[in-house]
């Protein structure tokens, strides 16, 4: 790859203070898959009773190791499990030996960690369509299985990024019947994400004791509000997994109908994937794009989205223009449904249009006064109904093209 493309503008000062959460821990190793001089293969081994769920990519051409785990998920939590990952290279698009790398390297990790193969799911992000070096990790596991420790998952953020410009980590603890459970979680994304399921690669662990189906259950509800509202450049990887797992450390017992755990960990998972956009490739604005008055949840989702991934909007932002025409445009274009004369607009509190025609009070200069903020929102209504969605998005500078253009050199 070329030069390190610097710190985000929109990182966090520093990377959190993650709760440890009990029955996990991790290590990193420098593999050399790709890069070289830095950590880039990471390992989580959970204890027997660890529940594990999922979500993943639903692209036509997903990798390998995205088949391989989905067909691992809901298995027997009385077992120990484990998580091998790695960067710089995808193994997506390289056919049998695709599958057979993975196999490669579930099966040594599985003598390694001492879990079933059934129990190990790994993940690849990096380059597509060149073969993974699988032998390069495999050497490799002793040493990792040596180095585990319950305080790394900072070392892991790191592990796993590839063009990312900084480790991403959220955590909280929350009180289930008067009894604390812990709740802590790392994630990869910079470029290619528009997700259809979770995104990028996430990884989340808890103390609670819960059971896989409720977990399961649990994930998916919350991934459709966090992870998959979120969209840097509108696409959407072959890799793409989010893995959450409950080694039931605690003691403490937890149902889908706990909203004290649900409530923390939406906001574990919408932190990260909040994170994710603002290490967007070449971000400089971090962008909240909200519909009200659609027809129904699905076309407010529908016009956010639009309105998110469009080229234009995005590069005005870039700008710091105000040029509402191309919210105009990202509406009709959607395939929502949408009335031209009903329709309303505001950057921030400042209105822009309304009902259809810019708002007779609208002041072009306060908009671009606000346009120069790091934080933004866009707030449509459309004005036929009481659907509503939120997306988070960030602008389209020269810094994503740098990035991708030189992403193989």
């Amino acid at each position: 790859m070329g030069d390190t493309p610097p710190i985000s503008p929109l990182a966090p000062a520093a990377f959190p203070d993650l709760p440890s959460i009990a029955g996990v821990t991790f290590s990193i190793a420098e593999a050399g898959v790709r890069y070289k001089g830095r950590p880039d293969v990471m390992l989580a081994c959970m204890e027997p009773g660890t529940a594990i769920a999922g979500a993943f990519t639903r692209s036509a051409t997903r990798s390998a190791a995205v088949l391989d785990c989905q067909a691992k998920i809901g298995g027997d939590s009385a077992a120990g499990a484990a998580f091998i990952v790695n960067s710089g290279n995808a193994n997506a698009f390289t056919g049998k030996d695709g599958f057979a790398a993975v196999r490669s390297v579930t099966q040594a990790v599985s003598e390694a960690a001492c879990v079933p193969e059934t129990r190990v799911f790994s993940s690849s992000t990096g380059v597509i369509g060149e073969a993974l070096a699988h032998d390069r990790i495999t050497t490799k596991l002793q040493e990792l299985t040596d180095t585990l420790s319950a305080d790394a998952l900072d070392q892991a953020a790191r592990a796993i990024m590839t063009t990312d410009t900084f480790p991403k980590g959220a955590g909280t603890t929350v009180d289930v019947d008067g009894q604390q459970v812990r709740i802590a979680g790392i994630v990869k994304g910079s470029g290619m994400i528009a997700p259809d399921m979770a995104t990028m690669l996430v990884y989340i662990f808890t103390d609670a004791a819960i059971e896989q189906t409720e977990l399961q259950t649990m994930v998916s509800v919350l991934n459709a509000a966090t992870f998959n509202c979120i969209t840097v450049d509108s696409d959407t990887s072959t890799s793409d997994t989010l893995l959450v797992a409950a080694t039931g450390a605690s003691g403490v017992h937890v149902g889908e109908h706990s909203v004290g755990f649900m409530e923390g960990l939406r906001q574990v998972m919408l932190d990260l994937a909040h994170q994710v956009v603002r290490d967007g490739e070449g971000a400089t604005k971090f962008v909240e794009v909200s519909v009200t008055g659609a027809a129904s949840d699905d076309d407010a989702k529908v016009h956010a989205l639009s309105i998110a991934n469009s080229p234009l909007v995005k590069t005005a932002i870039a700008g710091e223009d105000p040029n509402w025409g191309r919210i105009v445009m990202a509406v009709g274009k959607s395939g929502a449904r949408a009335d031209r004369d009903t329709l309303s607009i505001r950057f921030g509190d400042v209105l822009v249009a309304s009902n259809g025609w810019v708002d007779p009070d609208y002041n072009e200069d306060h908009a671009a006064a606000y346009m120069k903020n790091q934080n933004l929102q866009i707030k449509v209504d459309i004005g036929l109904g009481g659907g509503t969605a939120k997306v988070w998005t960030c602008d389209l500078t020269h810094g994503y093209i740098q990035i991708n253009a030189d992403y193989r050199s």
